[in-house]
């Protein structure tokens, strides 16, 4: 069985724009900036033939690929595309507090300990877990040999790791900015970069 993934962020938000926490909890919508960011990947993409679209629960994944929705291509919700729970932390700004509080969190990631979380959050293995089942999900379908999967920054970094081999805990290798790419191929049972971190279609993109 082969399949191919188009593996994008959502746009952006103004509350991406303002530094304010997000996360699984935060259903906030694309802003103008955002907005133009999906007409730009999907003038880019629009000739893919797609036969599916995976998005989160979240307002900005949707928003993010409604113009191949439009197009009357079929599209599912997954809580497993969601983004990870910030916990104590989402709608809050990001203060040198909570900042220095994500520089723990990170450094205990990093440092293999992957069952910490923010205050009332989730742990990068809570969230490997309904990753997988998700994955799990979209293998099963028939019919599938091309999709489109819309996420959120921290749980795409995440997804990465474990669909290619590497070790979670090197997560912040991979570069993640609002709708950049990664195209993974799938066969026997085993996924690829066959597109990384493609930004092709931001440049010269002016923000509103």
């Amino acid at each position: 069985m082969k399949k191919t993934f188009y593996f994008i962020r959502h746009g952006q938000t103004d509350l991406n724009l303002k530094g304010i926490v997000q996360g699984r909890g935060v259903n906030s919508p694309l802003n103008a900036t955002g907005i133009n960011q999906a007409k730009a990947f999907f003038d880019t993409y629009k000739e893919v033939p797609f036969n599916k679209v995976y998005i989160s629960t979240l307002l900005r994944t949707e928003q993010t690929v409604a113009n191949f929705i439009a197009l009357g291509i079929p599209f599912e919700e997954l809580v497993g595309l969601d983004e990870i729970s910030w916990g104590d932390y989402e709608g809050k700004v990001q203060s040198s507090d909570i900042l220095d509080g994500f520089g723990k969190v990170v450094e205990e990631w990093r440092n293999g300990n992957l069952d910490f979380s923010i205050t009332n959050g989730e742990s990068p293995n809570e969230v490997v877990k309904r990753q997988k089942e998700a994955i799990a999900h979209m293998l099963a379908q028939p019919d599938e040999d091309t999709v489109l999967v819309c996420m959120h920054g921290r749980a795409l970094r995440i997804m990465l790791t474990h669909l290619t081999g590497v070790p979670v805990q090197q997560m912040d290798d991979f570069p993640h900015t609002n709708t950049a790419l990664y195209i993974l191929d799938y066969e026997d049972g085993t996924f690829r970069i066959s597109d990384y971190y493609n930004t092709a279609h931001l440049e010269g993109l002016i923000d509103e």
